[in-house]
């Protein structure tokens, strides 16, 4: 077993009402199980599963959820979770993983099993319980998502099936006279079509907890702890004009004013017009102290020849770092680094049950900064998802050409031109980009779609145009829906809006001839579309 981990933990507890602890086991969809509760009004936060039971108390959640994962109970070093969980005399909800967890530590029998079940399956409500009332009625069939390989065979003492589906007789278990409750299925994804009621079951009738969870109560409480943080000291803040960057940046304004001085690195890899519209916004709208500095010659050379994506990403990153710290000496005196850190780079840059997970956002500085930097760090986002901070974002009057922009990852252009950087490629790809972009804010689908971008394939095509031949580069469009940023599916352009955007970008953009849209819905667990 892993020794007990208290990593990942916000510095101090900014809400003072009704909340809900998640104990992760590795689920790569455990944000949605926080998400789902968080927009029901209630704050949470997810922990790794074996976090102490000082801090557990400490926390003093009304209710704890245990999370799915890829382990089996059955295997010896398989992770548990502290026991203070079910003597503290709260609710528990035991998810997949969860609730085997919950039933082997409380006396039952779990084993393995061939016959698994993985997707769409249908549970019969057999008895009643708190946690279905008013959702699910004794002899309705429901349809959830499955992912287990292993089965209960006994119950524990106390509790009693009230859910069973072909695969599992013991699909959904519950002790109502403790409030424990154990879910075979994921309640939290989609796919299980009254699964938020659920959960909201839990939160609210269950366990008891009020709707206070609001952006504004985040906004003053975050500001007072700004203040408190820095006292009279000086903030350096990379800003990038992304989202996450812009709402910490003005946020942290309001918090301490000029004690802010915000550094913007141009590394050539921008969207078209977004470097004039970082300065405008910041230095105009909201007198933020800014400083410019242009870049994109040094990045451009130094990618000249690399066609490596990763080492494309640590070349920026490298030098995104040298030319901050340059800017950062001549403003001399910074005593905190401000950055957009997010809760999923929190979960995400920590291997809570030793998975690949801790590289995803490796970028961040997320835990402290290099010593040598001799500043301490100031995440004002730290506890948001990417929809809070654009609720905060719109709270705190920042335009929505800023808030609502769709994700756009740091390395930029760079890593949607697959082979060598140019600049010949760059600009055919900011043209083609552009036009794309236009087109679906005309028809009014910018804000339906969670993401959408060109990409510059590494290939040429031949055709002909007039009464010539042509051999140059040919265009993807991408384009996905996403409710949470975990998962996603294309979205399903009319053929009509597709023949208008690639008949623009072939008769407007010199160098393509050829425009074809990707059609590839993204994996469940990533973050970040790309």
């Amino acid at each position: 077993m892993t020794a007990t981990s208290d990593i990942a933990a916000p510095a101090d507890l900014i809400v003072t009402g009704d909340r809900i602890l998640i104990l992760d086991f590795g689920s790569q969809v455990t944000q949605l199980i926080a998400r789902r509760v968080r927009e029901s009004g209630v704050y949470c936060e997810i922990w790794p599963f074996n976090a102490s039971a000082e801090r557990i108390r400490a926390f003093a959640p009304k209710g704890i959820i245990l999370s799915g994962g890829p382990a089996s109970v059955t295997d010896a070093d398989s992770p548990r979770a502290p026991m203070e969980v079910f003597e503290a005399g709260v609710p528990v909800l035991g998810i997949c993983y969860g609730q085997m967890v919950m039933c082997a530590q409380l006396g039952g029998e779990v084993t393995s099993s061939d016959h698994r079940e993985f997707g769409r399956a249908f549970v019969d409500v057999v008895e009643p319980c708190a946690l279905f009332r008013g959702v699910w009625a004794k002899g309705a069939r429901e349809q959830v998502w499955m992912s287990h390989g292993d089965h209960v065979i006994r119950l524990p003492e106390g509790f009693s099936v009230v859910g069973t589906s072909e695969g599992a007789p013991f699909a959904a278990f519950a002790d109502d006279s403790r409030r424990f409750y154990g879910l075979m299925f994921h309640p939290e994804v989609v796919h299980t079509p009254h699964g938020a009621q659920l959960l909201r079951n839990f939160t609210h009738d269950v366990a008891g907890c009020g709707a206070d969870w609001s952006m504004g109560g985040f906004r003053d409480a975050q500001i007072a702890r700004i203040r408190a943080q820095v006292g009279t000291g000086r903030v350096i803040c990379g800003l990038s004009g992304g989202v996450d960057s812009s709402v910490a940046a003005v946020l942290i304004h309001e918090a301490i004013g000029d004690q802010l001085t915000c550094i913007f690195v141009d590394h050539g890899l921008l969207r078209e017009g977004e470097a004039e519209e970082v300065v405008t916004t910041f230095r105009d709208r909201f007198n933020i102290k800014l400083v410019h500095r242009d870049a994109s010659d040094m990045f451009i050379n130094a990618l000249a020849g690399v066609t490596d994506p990763e080492v494309k990403r640590k070349t920026i990153g490298g030098l995104f770092i040298e030319v901050f710290e340059q800017e950062a000496a001549k403003i001399g005196g910074a005593d905190f680094l401000a950055q957009g850190t997010l809760y999923p780079d929190v979960i995400e840059s920590v291997s809570f049950t030793g998975g690949p997970s801790v590289t995803i956002k490796s970028h961040h500085n997320v835990g402290g900064l290099p010593a040598r930097m001799r500043m301490q760090l100031v995440e004002p986002l730290r506890e948001l998802f990417k929809d809070e901070v654009r609720r905060l974002g719109r709270e705190l009057k920042i335009p929505d050409s800023i808030v609502g922009r769709h994700p756009f990852p740091g390395p930029g252009l760079a890593i949607r031109i697959p082979g060598a950087i140019t600049r010949e490629k760059l600009a055919i790809l900011r043209k083609a980009d552009t036009i794309y972009l236009e087109e679906i804010r005309k028809a009014g689908l910018y804000d339906a779609i969670w993401q959408a971008f060109a990409v510059l394939l590494p290939v040429r095509t031949v055709g002909v145009m007039g009464d010539g031949r042509t051999y140059d580069m040919a265009c993807a469009l991408r384009a996905v829906t996403s409710t949470d940023g975990m998962t996603a599916d294309i979205y399903p352009f009319e053929m009509s809006f597709l023949s208008r955007v690639s008949g623009r970008i072939v008769n407007e953009v010199p160098g393509i001839n050829r425009v074809t849209y990707d059609i590839t819905s993204k994996p469940p667990g990533t973050i970040e579309w790309e």
